[in-house]
């Protein structure tokens, strides 16, 4: 009998290792069912009974042994009687399962199939269960998915058939040829699937949808807690009338798919509006498109529940309310910049206070504060847009990001002329943003009297408190990880993710991880005589500032993420 050994090339799936060392197929031919699944894009069980190489009985009996999983007949299983509501009917076509049933927190799946991670993960996502597997013969399951209708194109028309009402600002005015693009599918099915993705998003606490067309599929993913999961792959056939009714409804030019574009939309949800912004981008096989949720209680939520320790809140809190200055939040995209400089806005929005914005685009709607967007092509720069602020008798001055040195040169002289400023930038740490700046062109006289103080920052998913369980990390791990001997004393315990029903893979929501640095009278020495990163991050220890990794060391003694977790975020 051949080997997986002897086949080094093969990427074979559970199910053909299965098969190769319960001696039904031989390697090579595992390999090559393998590679005819995946030009067919069928799955390979499918494919290993197409080719008559197993039985569907003698594949299930197999893999109840192999597996140890129960063995189900589903000829003595009335499929009428079978629950319809738990799991998507197109969910269940695509991955080839149906639900037996449900107890407690879990769901009893019936699959040819149980190896397939990728099918669990969805049933998981989708259900907020933790599946079960029960192994079905594919022949009997085939005939069940087949009776019920559980194909892409009936699904739509379902999902169709719906009264609801696309609660969307729509006045937008369209050329001719566009009011009659935009009525064509004002009534299409995509309309009921896209009011479908928005709200499943939301409830799911999604930060953007991904809706991405390729050669041969088109899928959906959300952002969930920082991670990019697939939702669903609806037909290929939906792209076109799908970015035709996201344009509209975001106010953009239907007809033009050769450049990207930009734009916004509203969804009434329950008692309250939620904003989202759009971006279009043409691809080789269409627009992709994805869709930035923007919530505006989430500048409301309050410094505390940003997961500030109290020593770098302080500090923080001091800095902005002092009457002129920079304060500067850096970080990659995504690391929650924006939801920060706004927490602080919140706090100094009071009546006697004058607060202008100026971003590219505004994400957060924040009443009390002049908001001003940026317009590249009407020439409405970051520069362009402080220099009239600065006639507009402003207090508190709010740059979405430095990106030149035009923009850096105005937001400096604004902060040591009696205003505060506050901006963000694409820095990996705080030491490295007074470099940064000083690459940029900026006069290190300049970034000494105008800079208060640099917060950096990530986002590290936060454990659920449902289900985290106590882990057993070995002492080297932890010692390398950054924790000292002295940490390390047993009168704490460290946590891993374990999942339930009430979280992602036992992950539930994010919580910030921050470097808060003052700038001290050293560190303004150091950069005036033009000193590197290295040396201010020595100062910045030196006075107590903690850099990313170690503040982000406090959370996992917390409990409230893991080591894994951590040195993902803070893996510089």
């Amino acid at each position: 009998m051949d080997t997986l050994a002897e086949a080094p090339h093969s990427a074979l799936s559970g199910v053909a290792r299965v098969l190769v060392h319960a001696g039904k197929l031989n390697a090579r031919t595992a390999e090559e069912l393998v590679r005819s699944s995946r030009d067919k894009r069928t799955s390979f069980v499918a494919s290993v009974i197409a080719a008559g190489a197993v039985s569907p009985s003698d594949l299930a009996h197999t893999l109840a042994v192999a597996l140890a999983l129960p063995l189900l007949d589903l000829s003595a299983i009335d499929a009428v009687k079978l629950p319809k509501n738990i799991i998507d009917a197109k969910l269940a076509s695509q991955y080839q399962i149906v639900v037996l049933g449900k107890r407690g927190n879990r769901v009893f799946i019936g699959g040819a199939d149980p190896t397939d991670q990728e099918a669990a993960e969805r049933i998981k996502f989708a259900t907020q269960l933790a599946p079960e597997w029960v192994i079905v013969e594919h022949d009997k399951l085939a005939k069940i998915l087949e009776s019920s209708g559980a194909n892409a194109n009936e699904t739509m028309e379902a999902l169709s058939s719906g009264d609801f009402e696309f609660d969307v600002t729509d006045d937008v005015t369209t050329q001719p040829d566009q009011a009659e693009v935009a009525s064509e599918v004002e009534d299409a099915p995509v309309v009921r699937f896209l009011q479908k993705m928005l709200i499943d998003a939301i409830n799911l606490r999604a930060s953007d949808l991904h809706f991405e067309p390729y050669e041969y599929h088109y899928r959906v993913r959300f952002r969930v807690d920082g991670e990019l999961r697939e939702i669903t792959q609806p037909p290929l056939a939906i792209k076109e009338k799908l970015s035709a009714r996201i344009k509209v409804i975001s106010r953009l030019d239907i007809s033009e798919k050769r450049v990207p574009q930009d734009g916004r939309m509203k969804l009434k949800f329950g008692n309250k509006a939620i904003d989202f912004r759009v971006s279009t981008l043409p691809t080789l096989f269409g627009e992709k498109i994805v869709i930035r949720i923007l919530d505006p209680s989430s500048a409301k939520v309050g410094i505390e529940a940003l997961g500030y320790e109290k020593i770098e809140k302080d500090r923080l809190l001091k800095a902005i309310q002092r009457p002129y200055g920079m304060v500067l939040v850096t970080g990659p995209t995504g690391s929650g910049k924006t939801v920060s400089l706004y927490t602080c806005l919140n706090i100094l929005n009071q009546p006697g206070v004058n607060i202008s914005t100026v971003e590219d685009p505004a994400e957060i709607n924040l009443p009390g504060v002049n908001q001003v967007n940026v317009n590249d092509r009407s020439g409405l720069t970051f520069a362009v847009a402080l220099k009239s602020f600065l006639r507009q008798d402003p207090d508190i001055i709010m740059v979405g990001e430095i990106r030149d040195l035009d923009t850096a040169d105005i937001a400096m002289k604004a902060a040591q002329t009696g205003h505060m400023v506050m901006s963000t930038l694409h820095t990996n740490d705080a030491p490295t943003t007074l470099t940064r700046l000083a690459n940029m062109g900026v006069a290190a006289f300049n970034i000494a009297a105008s800079v208060l103080l640099i917060t950096a920052q990530r986002l590290a998913r936060k454990l659920c408190e449902n289900c985290k369980a106590p882990a057993d990390y070995p002492r080297d791990a932890m010692l390398k990880a950054g924790f000292k001997a002295e940490d390390l004393d047993g009168n704490w315990k460290p946590f891993r993710a374990v999942g339930c029903s009430m979280c992602n893979n036992g992950y539930k929501g994010r919580v910030g991880i921050y470097q808060v640095m003052p700038i001290s009278e050293e560190i303004q020495r150091i950069i005036l005589a033009n000193g590197n990163a290295t040396e201010i991050a020595t100062v910045a220890q030196r006075e107590g500032v903690r850099d990313l990794r170690q503040a982000g060391l406090l959370k996992v003694r917390s409990g409230m993420t893991t080591l894994e977790e951590l040195i993902s975020v803070t893996n510089e």
